[in-house]
């Protein structure tokens, strides 16, 4: 609930309560703080047991200077500067950082209290398994040696497939790199992460419209627009520092905020234009408005001209969504979304901005296909203060998606083809051909295993569950690694029970022991390692506007915790591929592996998305010099990186020596490509049906081609008689990967990059956008009902997709959506965050100046439909969803959420259906604050393309407990 609870609490049993009961009369912060172990004696505690706090001396503290160390915030993905003081290797405090140009000296609550993260006493300390139902503590020779033995018998018996391999949006971008490259090493492409049930949808539909699939824009770029649609996004709470972006364009630009939104939340309250609509209609809502944009011919005709394709299609489905047929599907009055429209249209540029609220569906690639058409139609892509704001979760999914933690590609978006893995076995300098023999000799029709989509985390539990016979892989899963990742933020989490019991084994990696640790009732076969936090490492990360920042050690690692890329290694010892994959990889104190190496082996790699810019040194080159930077256009004015933009937001052009300042705004054709100018990507072919697929005679300035191009080829040079441009060196590098043939992606000498810009030109070429995406199931983009939907009556009209299988899995649809649940099941159930708690919530759970914010999981219940179930404020309640799965929870009876709707945050675990697990956590690794998941009561539902999971739009029903 978002206000103070003052009933009673749950006592604790067996061990000393973390939140001491006070019976009706509530608690007070210091109750809490003295319950949570954080009072004086809670303190000395900690230092007596070689935790952080150590004793000082008025001699020493004044003879002592106080170390301040940059690093960057470890929740959400607007990057703010932590500016850590250090005291003697202890971290004693924490300012904002000021002179940052994403946050300015702002922080949220999280970010306030991140230190805590670190220094949490609540922390995994060593490595532990369980034994015969217990926790033994473990070393960490023992841990990694039975680990790994038993994951090379599961290898031998049913091959690499049979062990998945769960990475992690927490990693930096170094661990992430090497976490993809461990798995490839190993023989897999059972790979993912986060971003597979976050953004997985935004990335597979921006990228197929426009060619890349990240934020167009940045946070600071908003403060250019003059409107501002925002929809399935809640960034007040979400990302609180980027709502002062949003609120600075409102102020100075006087620009209108429109907040679509099942819910009224915090940003809505903000909004000058609120838009409630039913959970799931998304596409309807947008057609809605752009059908008075058509009917008025208020599209930027000369953008579409000659930077689009495919429009006229669209056109043809937007004219079937009249506003009474908007009305009638989203809810959503047709007067109200002609006044939106009629804003917009009047308000150029104006940005676009979503989040998950957007993306967790069974259509959610329609739904973001549906926003980037909104944008083409009104010419705001590829200009300051326009352009798709796509607001990132956790603080480094962009990146860990970059660098390719997915289970269908290898880093830099090069995908599963075997040109793909002979230009990573040339940047590894591995020989292909035992790369090959890693891989299970088996294959699904044609393709090898090496070449196919592996499991995404999202359909785990089937690879454990589904028959053998029914998988595109030799055998189940039968070991999994949680590294870094929450399980309760995942759906269908009764049957993840049932497939973590299933398991052989089951290892998770983390600072804390996540749900992962009490989900399951095993006996055995489970570990616990503690990993560092990103304070106790260095390396790189991605905010969502796509700059690199570099983070410096803040402390050295604490209790008995490692650090992610020194894990990895000693298991490749194991496994004994460690010195190839370590082959130009140096080695620190310690064995671990050098972090700036690994920095410079994937800038030798990811030419496709303009990783290769970024040194170490440029990096740490910005962080020092954050105050140069401008806060609107992220240009440094002066200084040591005069010119640069901030981070070097990719592409960021060829080599570090070529100097590019890198991308701050994506498709921006008013400036030099060299200086950060763009073209709409040339990855689709050059023609479709006869139709021209480049652009219509307009081009970055510079350009010696005054026209659309294809993506450039060494032949292309020599075709334009520009290869007499090349080095010798370059010249060499090409021919050594395929002469002529060699394109711009794959030439690790970045020379076909150079030459090309240096003729002013974009490496990757200058076509249409496509608002038609042929190869996808619904070419464009429609309204399909959700699996489980009260509508029945616009089932018939727009119904789900035909059961089928892909990404190795069966994936149902219409099987389910045939079966009427509405009767029994009449509320529609969503999903969203909390400013208090971040992901799965394990590590801010388990922060005691959260914790005491948020004490209790919720559901919003609307009034009407409070009074009708005879629901009181404050009451325990049961929500169950079709699936069976159920969660006690409070309720809060607000108007937030509309009639017929109600919604639970998710970043709550450690309860399952109404079952304290407090008591099977390690001693003192348990969080201070537990509850029930919203996704135990969430059901099945996966989105067409990338298996995305469906959270916001399912049913449930409600009864008082």
């Amino acid at each position: 609930m978002l206000r103070k609870k003052t009933n009673g609490y749950t006592r604790r049993s067996g061990r000393s309560p973390i939140v001491v009961n006070k019976g009706a009369g509530g608690i007070d912060r210091r109750g809490f703080l003295r319950g949570s172990g954080l009072a004086i004696g809670g303190l000395a505690a900690i230092a007596a047991t070689g935790g952080s706090v150590t004793q000082a001396t008025a001699q020493t503290a004044a003879t002592r200077a106080i170390e301040t160390i940059k690093s960057v915030c470890t929740h959400c993905s607007v990057g703010c500067t932590v500016v850590a003081e250090v005291d003697n290797g202890v971290w004693v405090g924490q300012e904002p950082g000021f002179d940052s140009p994403f946050n300015l000296g702002g922080y949220c609550a999280k970010g306030a209290a991140v230190r805590e993260h670190a220094h949490g006493e609540r922390r995994l300390k060593y490595p532990m398994k369980k034994e015969n139902g217990e926790w033994v503590r473990i070393s960490w020779d023992t841990a990694i040696s039975e680990i790994s033995d038993g994951m090379m018998k599961i290898r031998d018996e049913s091959g690499p497939d049979s062990v998945y391999w769960l990475g992690s949006a927490k990693h930096n971008n170094e661990q992430a790199y090497l976490f993809r490259k461990f798995a490839a090493y190993w023989g897999t492409n059972n790979v993912d992460h986060q971003a597979r049930i976050c953004h997985s949808t935004t990335v597979a539909g921006v990228a197929n419209t426009w060619g890349y699939g990240a934020m167009t824009n940045s946070y600071n770029d908003i403060h250019n627009s003059k409107a501002i649609f925002l929809i399935g996004g809640n960034p007040a709470e979400a990302h609180p520092v980027s709502l002062l972006h949003i609120l600075k364009a409102k102020e100075q630009n006087n620009a209108p905020l429109i907040v679509c939104d099942p819910r009224f939340t915090r940003t809505a309250a903000h909004a000058d234009e609120y838009v409630r609509f039913r959970p799931g209609s998304d596409v309807a809502l947008v057609w809605g408005i752009l059908w008075h944009i058509f009917e008025n011919g208020w599209e930027d005709k000369e953008f579409i001209r000659t930077r689009v394709w495919g429009m006229d299609q669209i056109k043809e489905e937007v004219a079937k969504w009249t506003p009474e047929e908007v009305e009638r599907v989203t809810g959503a009055p047709g007067t109200q979304l002609a006044r939106v429209a009629r804003t917009l249209v009047n308000n150029r540029p104006g940005t676009v901005i979503w989040c998950m609220g957007g993306t967790q569906h069974t259509n959610g690639n329609n739904n973001t296909r549906a926003y980037c058409i909104l944008q083409l139609a009104l010419g705001n892509m590829g200009t300051a203060g326009g352009g798709t704001n796509i607001f990132r979760g956790h603080d480094n999914v962009q990146g860990a998606t970059d660098l390719g933690v997915l289970a269908d590609t290898l880093p830099g978006y090069y995908g599963l083809s075997a040109g793909a893995w002979a230009h990573w076995a040339r940047v590894w300098e591995e020989d292909l051909d035992w790369m090959k023999e890693r891989f299970s000799p088996e294959k699904v029709g044609d393709t090898a295993m090496m070449n196919l989509t592996g499991i995404p985390v999202s359909r785990w539990i089937d690879g454990v569950l589904e028959s053998k016979e029914n998988l595109d892989q030799p055998d189940n899963t039968r070991a999994m690694v949680l590294w870094g990742h929450a399980p309760n933020s995942q759906t269908r989490q009764k049957e993840m029970k049932t497939a973590m019991e299933k398991l052989d084994m089951l290892v998770v990696v983390d600072p804390y022991p996540t749900v992962s640790a009490v989900l399951q009732d095993r006996t055995d076969g489970v570990y616990l390692l503690p990993a560092c936090t990103q304070f106790e490492t260095r390396g790189s990360v991605t905010a969502s506007n796509r700059s690199l920042q570099w983070r410096d050690k803040v402390v050295e690692p604490l209790f008995e915790s490692k650090t992610d890329h020194w894990i990895m290694a000693r298991f490749a010892e194991k496994f004994g591929f460690h010195d190839k994959i370590f082959r130009n990889i140096g080695m620190d104190e310690g064995d671990e592996p050098n972090i700036e190496d690994i920095t410079r082996e994937f800038n030798r790699g990811m030419w496709t998305i303009g990783y290769t810019g970024q040194s170490p040194e440029r990096m740490k080159l910005h962080m020092a010099n954050q105050h140069t930077f401008d806060r609107t256009t992220l240009r440094a004015i002066g200084g040591p990186a005069d010119g640069d933009t901030y981070g070097m937001p990719w592409p960021c052009w060829g080599t570090a020596e070529m100097n590019h300042p890198g991308t701050a705004n994506l498709y921006d054709m008013s400036m030099p490509v060299a200086e950060g100018g763009l073209t709409f990507r040339a990855r689709f072919g050059v023609e479709r049906d006869g139709d021209n697929l480049l652009a219509e005679g307009v081009f970055t300035p510079g350009s010696e081609i005054e026209d659309g191009y294809p993506e450039f080829t060494m032949q292309m040079l020599i075709d334009l008689g520009w290869d007499g441009d090349l080095s010798a060196d370059e010249r060499a590098s090409i021919d050594a990967v395929a002469g002529a043939k060699t394109n711009w992606k794959t030439d690790l000498s970045g020379g076909i990059q150079r030459v090309a810009i240096k003729h002013g030109c974009a490496p990757f070429g200058n076509a249409k956008a496509r608002a038609v995406v042929w190869t996808f199931p619904d070419p464009v983009p429609i309204h399909r009902e959700p699996l489980y939907t009260n509508r029945r009556d616009l089932v018939a009209d727009y119904p789900t997709y035909e059961d089928k299988k892909f990404w190795r899995v069966p994936t149902m649809y219409k099987s389910i959506q045939e079966k009427d649940f509405s009767q029994e099941y009449p509320i529609i159930l969503t999903s969203g965050r909390l400013v208090e708690y971040e992901g799965g919530g394990d590590e801010s759970r388990s922060n005691p100046w959260l914790a005491e914010l948020q004490q209790d999981m919720f559901v919003e219940i609307n009034t009407r439909d409070a009074n009708n179930l005879g629901v009181r404020d404050g009451e325990q309640v049961w929500v169950e969803g079709p699936e069976g799965g159920k969660v006690k929870v409070m309720a809060m009876v607000t108007e937030r959420v509309g009639e017929g709707v109600a919604f639970m945050p998710f970043h709550f675990g450690g309860h399952l259906e109404g079952v304290d697990l407090r008591d099977k956590y390690p001693e003192g690794a348990d969080p201070f604050v537990l509850g029930e998941s919203t996704n135990t009561a969430q059901t099945y539902g996966y989105d067409s393309v990338t298996q995305m999971q469906e959270t916001k739009a399912t049913l449930c029903k409600i009864w008082t407990a």
